[in-house]
């Protein structure tokens, strides 16, 4: 397994999205439909038939990233025009019945369902993944683990799951805790070197707990083919100011820690209950969640570790083509999230506003 010579802190983005209908909301299994409406192989099937994804060429600037998927987004909401569609880009749809999706005809798909049943058949849900490219494969790990740590500040801007099936989870993003029920889904180990992650991976193909390593469905996880980190953990993005918020972050947290590798600062890392039980409470409360900063457990709003975060990468941002949607980053956090705004949303309406809401959000 070799890792692929990729530039460092190049940038992709896939965004995934649901093809609904436009007046009752509900999915409809017309992706292959709408797909080839739009004829541009920058768009992609996904793991349901009511379901595609937006691929971006590789970036050396977030901000360019962005605003290709900004005209993405426009060729796709002209062709859901044309055929009577909408798009919504939340971690969930709100409304949905599981049961009732159809899978998308993929082999990798099928082995999902098979291994998983029910939980398999349970993934109606959307996310933003942020490839960024690291130079060398030595490297790669130790991100990784500095990663770890940095995750609740993803999730929290990105949580635009509080509904499932209509009713209200509890859950800034229910997507978080139905993701990691899959065998390889949620957090990956705490891996030291890349000698560990390949002997791994060596042990996994062998005992059959993977047939490639496309099926580690891991929150944060390396992708040696293309040569990235690739941060999985984002729910879906509702407008493209949630999307260019979360990829900021993501590309910013990461050169900022090839950074302190590079200047040989020393790693501190928090232990991995901590990293456990920070992710489920930014999953659980979102935006309003209070996690746990150090090893001497001090306790911190996520909003005041997101405002000093997007604070401290101002300049790395700058210089990493970012400044625009690290702003969008801010603006999310000063409105409150999406989890809070389809909350509102649906005490105004209920679940039909929460859709209408955020078909709106898309074209936005």
């Amino acid at each position: 397994m070799e890792f692929a010579s990729s530039a460092r802190s190049t940038l992709g983005v896939e965004w995934e999205l649901a093809v609904v209908d436009p007046t009752t909301g509900a999915m409809v299994p017309r992706a292959k439909e709408l797909l080839a409406d739009i004829g541009d192989r920058r768009f992609d099937k996904e793991f349901l038939a009511g379901m595609i994804e937006l691929i971006t060429g590789v970036h050396r600037s977030t901000d360019e990233a962005v605003d290709e998927l900004r005209g993405m987004r426009d060729l796709a909401a002209a062709a859901a025009d044309r055929l009577g569609l909408a798009l919504i880009g939340s971690g969930t749809h709100p409304t949905c019945r599981w049961r009732e999706q159809d899978q998308a005809d993929d082999p990798r798909y099928r082995r999902v369902v098979e291994r998983s049943r029910d939980w398999g058949r349970r993934l109606v849900i959307f996310g933003v993944h942020n490839h960024v490219g690291v130079e060398h494969p030595q490297k790669v790990v130790p991100l990784l683990r500095t990663m770890l740590d940095r995750l609740p500040l993803i999730l929290a801007l990105s949580a635009s799951s509080p509904f499932w099936q209509g009713e209200d989870t509890g859950f800034a993003s229910h997507r978080t805790m139905l993701f990691q029920q899959l065998p390889t889904g949620g957090l990956p180990p705490a891996f030291v070197d890349w000698a560990e992650y390949r002997r791994a991976i060596d042990e996994m193909l062998a005992a059959g707990v993977i047939s490639d390593l496309g099926e580690l469905r891991w929150d944060l996880r390396p992708s040696p083919h293309l040569g990235t980190l690739e941060v999985r953990i984002a729910d879906g993005a509702p407008s493209i100011d949630d999307l260019a918020g979360v990829t900021a972050l993501a590309h910013c947290l990461i050169e900022e820690a090839s950074r302190a590798l590079d200047e040989g600062r020393p790693q501190l890392h928090l232990p991995s209950w901590l990293v456990r039980e920070n992710k489920w409470r930014t999953a659980r409360h979102g935006l309003d969640a209070t996690i746990i900063a150090d090893e001497e457990c001090a306790l911190q709003h996520v909003r005041d570790a997101l405002g000093e975060a997007i604070e401290r990468l101002a300049p790395i941002a700058e210089e990493l083509g970012a400044s625009r949607s690290l702003a969008a980053a801010g603006r999310v956090l000063e409105r409150g999230g999406s989890a809070a705004q389809q909350r509102a949303d649906f005490a105004r309406g209920g679940g039909d506003a929460v859709v209408q809401g955020l078909i709106a959000a898309f074209r936005a």
